[in-house]
């Protein structure tokens, strides 16, 4: 199909991001298609998992330091504004103290799952029927430029957890910052989770675990082309594959042809072609060290405020405070 033609303008993102990362060379989808309804149940699972230490980090971080992380805040009513909330476990323990301290602010989650975003909404009306939540369904920037439009006086302390930062490479990432800080005032606040280097072999089985449920989650892209878009994929003539390299901090994720092989995609009238062992790359999972945070905080025009970690230094939450207009 030409770029102009009238069928293009009908598609949905999701399938303008396939058909564009299918056709090219080499292939790759954007991870954030991972997550329909099968696959937030798979990233539930992979969460729970004893190899994937990002979740247990950030939860001994929140559950310990809770009080440190409110006084950092300030006595300032605030919009807690968090990006890609999924289902807010780890945040909940904050929402449980905040309201317990009678903090004054709102919750506003932001998830371009609507599926997940549902649920949230529901259990912490259930949990806290006296909490404001505000939430919206969509990307991330577009969802803040929303936010942004409505005065509401308050402060604005940014979410960005669980190591979700680590999707960008370093270039994107203070790309991704920039574009934040032009959605905030000065004084503004952003938390996000980082997930530092450390023994390879530990980053790799987060990622690689022997149950296969993190091969599971990334075939279910497949199963999805599938599902939206009339594709004919067999994902049994595909293979999960991780990768780590300890100089770039990049761990790396991909789908493998397993054959030479013709897959046909209904909805995009596009035929592609696989050679035997061709991947798709799907992920990228960046990890960091404190240079590199501090480096990536001072070029997209934040000034670090103050860390917390875990025990084993596995993880950083670190607050960073907006100095200046972009």
């Amino acid at each position: 199909m030409t770029p102009n033609s009238p069928a293009i303008t009908e598609l949905s993102t999701f399938a303008v991001d396939v058909e564009q990362g299918l056709s090219s060379s080499p292939k790759h989808i954007p991870s954030k298609y991972f997550y329909d309804a099968a696959g937030d149940k798979l990233f539930q699972q992979i969460m729970a998992m004893p190899e994937y230490y990002l979740t247990n980090c950030e939860f001994e971080i929140f559950e310990q330091q809770k009080e440190q992380i409110l006084v950092a805040f300030g006595d300032n009513p605030f919009e807690l504004i968090e990006l890609g909330a999924g289902d807010g476990t780890k945040t909940k323990i904050l929402l449980d103290y905040f309201l317990a301290q009678k903090a004054d602010f709102v919750y506003r989650p932001i998830d371009i799952s609507a599926h997940v975003l549902e649920h949230l909404v529901s259990d912490c009306a259930r949990r806290w029927p006296d909490l404001d939540v505000q939430e919206v369904a969509g990307d991330y920037l577009e969802a803040l430029t929303e936010i942004q439009q409505e005065a509401t006086g308050r402060r604005k302390v940014v979410f960005f957890l669980g190591g979700n930062i680590g999707n960008f490479s370093q270039t994107q990432a203070v790309g991704f910052y920039r574009e934040l800080a032009s959605h905030l005032a000065p004084g503004d606040l952003v938390l996000t989770g980082f997930d530092l280097k450390k023994n390879p072999a530990t980053i790799l089985a987060a990622y690689n675990d022997p149950a296969g449920i993190t091969a599971a989650f990334n075939l279910n892209l497949l199963h999805r082309i599938n599902r939206e878009l009339g594709a004919n994929f067999d994902p049994a003539q595909f293979l999960h594959w991780e990768t780590y390299n300890p100089a770039s901090g990049e761990a790396r994720s991909y789908i493998v042809s397993k054959t030479d092989q013709l897959v046909k995609i209904k909805q995009l009238q596009l035929s592609v072609h696989f050679s035997a062992w061709e991947p798709i790359s799907v992920e990228v999972s960046t990890k960091y060290n404190d240079r590199d945070i501090k480096m990536l905080a001072t070029q997209s025009g934040f000034e670090i405020q103050t860390t917390f970690t875990d025990q084993k230094h596995y993880f950083v939450d670190s607050l960073w405070y907006f100095k200046i207009n972009s």
